[in-house]
């Protein structure tokens, strides 16, 4: 049986096996939503957040290695159709750390979340980091999001002071990163209920609302709130950046808490209706709330499973 297997043709072999037929699909999908966004086709912001869906399905329904080929065939794809800018774009937002976030969450035959949550805040500041570097030269990353914005404003008639400017810049790498790890972590939850509601999961499905940080990870944020408060006023974006975004991975966990403490209560759909109303309203009060009740959960570890 092995020799008439390895005697059938490349074709056949790649047809006959559902991790790879679902790593092609998963990283084409991909490529077409990413490619849908790169040349501005209507809804094209919103399309460019889903194009991580497919590559968790392909994961999750079949191994961490269909996630890897399918974010590496769709980054081709992007390369070939589109740029080499648009490729190195889509591996930052989706090639990269979506195959990253299911491989380190499949473990032990099981989902374990904990990693996954904490990459969500470090991807984005090794980005960062990068891009910091890589514009180092040109008057560095500052500069760069300061012209960002500045255009930005113009394009849409808007008038900014130069300190509302600044202000803007000082965040705007965070938001950016915030908002790509939102996208993330919902298209994997997204993507881990439609498998699960059609038994295709490869693993259990897991207790989100239980998840718990790697032990080490609340010394990222206290290194990067360190290197904030010793960098001078006007050269901080990026550590503040780097901070806000460190915080990210507490914040959603503080928000599971919140899901944990009001599981199997009276009214829970309304008080979480409610709890995410308020949330958007007074996000600078709800925000660090929700930091610190991740930090005490992340000690206290309460009715949760310990991460390495």
């Amino acid at each position: 049986m092995g020799a008439v297997t390895a005697l059938r043709p490349p074709g056949q072999a790649f047809l006959g096996n559902p991790g790879l037929l679902a790593a092609g699909a998963a990283g084409l999908v991909s490529a077409l939503l990413a490619l849908w966004a790169f040349r501005g086709l209507p809804l094209g912001t919103g399309v460019l957040w889903l194009t991580a869906f497919p590559i968790f399905a392909a994961g999750l329904a079949f191994g961490a290695k269909s996630a890897i080929l399918g974010g590496l065939f769709a980054t081709l794809l992007v390369g070939v159709a589109g740029s080499g800018i648009a490729a190195l774009i889509y591996l930052a937002l989706t090639g990269v750390p979506a195959p990253l976030l299911v491989s380190a969450g499949l473990r032990g035959g099981r989902v374990q979340p904990g990693l996954p949550l904490a990459l969500l805040g470090i991807w984005p500041v090794a980005v960062l980091v990068f891009s910091a570097l890589f514009l180092a030269g040109d008057g560095g990353l500052e500069a760069a999001m300061r012209g960002a914005v500045t255009v930005a404003m113009q394009s849409v008639g808007v008038g900014a002071s130069p300190a509302m400017i600044d202000q803007l810049v000082r965040v705007k790498a965070a938001a950016i990163g915030f908002w790509a790890g939102l996208a993330l972590l919902v298209s994997g939850l997204a993507a881990a209920g439609f498998l699960a509601r059609r038994n295709l999961l490869v693993v259990p499905k897991p207790d989100w609302s239980q998840v718990r940080l790697p032990g080490w990870y609340p010394a990222l944020p206290a290194i990067a709130a360190a290197l904030f408060v010793v960098m001078p006023r006007g050269h901080d974006a990026v550590a503040l950046s780097a901070l806000l975004l460190l915080l990210v991975p507490l914040f959603l966990q503080g928000l599971a808490g919140v899901h944990q403490r009001l599981r199997g209560r009276p009214y829970r759909v309304p008080m979480l209706a409610g709890c995410y109303v308020l949330l958007i309203l007074f996000l600078q009060v709800m925000g660090p709330g929700l930091v610190a009740l991740g930090l005490y959960d992340q000690f206290q570890r309460r009715q949760a499973p310990r991460n390495s």
